[in-house]
């Protein structure tokens, strides 16, 4: 689906956000990219919808560079940004207008997640809330079908009731023939919906697995004393201590992502060393 292939990256008069980057996204998942602030997230996306052009290296989907921008691929892709322009048109408009690019649009699904989100059909978009045009933006991604959807930050401005609904039209509408990549510093809105996780750090991609082989790897759990257990990382809380534990008892526990992100942004080598660990 996605093959990212020595890619190095750095806008002008900047230093290398990138430097031989590679990384494969498949089809049939919903991988879940997490990354501090600057580290590159969204430049990383844009690299992948031919939005931004590497310096050196190649972003492929489906074998064709979309840095080429040919149709064949653009048409095949949707990218919702984290900073949305929307025009002063409805959402019945803008799909009048904007469908007849995306070939597998489906219609009667974009009326139903407007319904779902709760959207107005005949809302101007521009004079809309924040959320509501996430949300309309939200339903015309998910309704051009495209092979792969590609959303930077999507619940930004969403209320909890739409998160909710957001969680699960994402999951009804995976398919094997879909990749689904979502950006986003919410680690919580995403723990219970992605199957793999991307951790962007320091100009790579250090962490590319799913959540079955972090739960295989690493056991997670609050504990009131952590004394003699096979302690990775711990963080006090009012509830005794969160804690990353290597799995030597082979059951499994629920990843905590925003535990496990802290302590790979932190610099505890050993976390990584054990999840990367052949």
């Amino acid at each position: 689906m996605i093959e990212i292939k020595n890619l190095s990256f750095a806008y002008p008069r900047k230093p290398l956000l990138f430097k031989d980057l590679d990384l494969s996204l498949n089809k049939g998942h919903i991988y879940g990219l997490l990354g501090k602030n600057g580290a590159g997230k969204s430049t990383l996306l844009k690299n992948m919808t031919g939005l931004a052009f590497p310096k050196k290296g190649s972003c492929l989907f489906n074998g064709i560079n979309v840095a080429n921008r040919p149709v064949s691929a653009l048409e095949d892709i949707y990218f919702i940004a984290e900073e949305l322009f929307v025009p002063a048109l409805t959402p019945v408009q803008f799909v009048a207008n904007t469908a007849g690019f995306y070939p597998k649009f489906n219609q009667s699904d974009f009326y139903h997640y407007l319904k779902v989100l709760d959207v107005e059909l005949e809302a101007v978009m521009d004079k809309q809330s924040f959320g509501q045009q996430k949300k309309a933006m939200i339903a015309f991604g998910l309704a051009t079908n495209t092979s792969l959807l590609i959303m930077d930050e999507p619940t930004n401005g969403l209320d909890i009731p739409s998160k909710v609904q957001f969680r699960k039209l994402i999951a009804s509408v995976l398919t094997e023939d879909r990749c689904i990549v979502i950006s986003t510093h919410q680690v919580r809105d995403l723990d219970s919906l992605i199957d793999t996780l991307l951790v962007l750090h320091e100009c790579e991609i250090v962490v590319n697995r799913s959540l079955d082989d972090v739960a295989e790897k690493l056991t997670f759990g609050v504990y009131p004393d952590t004394e003699g257990l096979p302690v990775l990382y711990e963080e006090e809380s009012v509830r005794g201590k969160n804690a990353i534990l290597h799995n030597t008892t082979g059951k499994f526990s629920k990843p905590d992502l925003e535990l496990l992100f802290n302590a790979i942004t932190g610099g505890k080598k050993s976390v990584l060393e054990t999840l990367n660990a052949s």
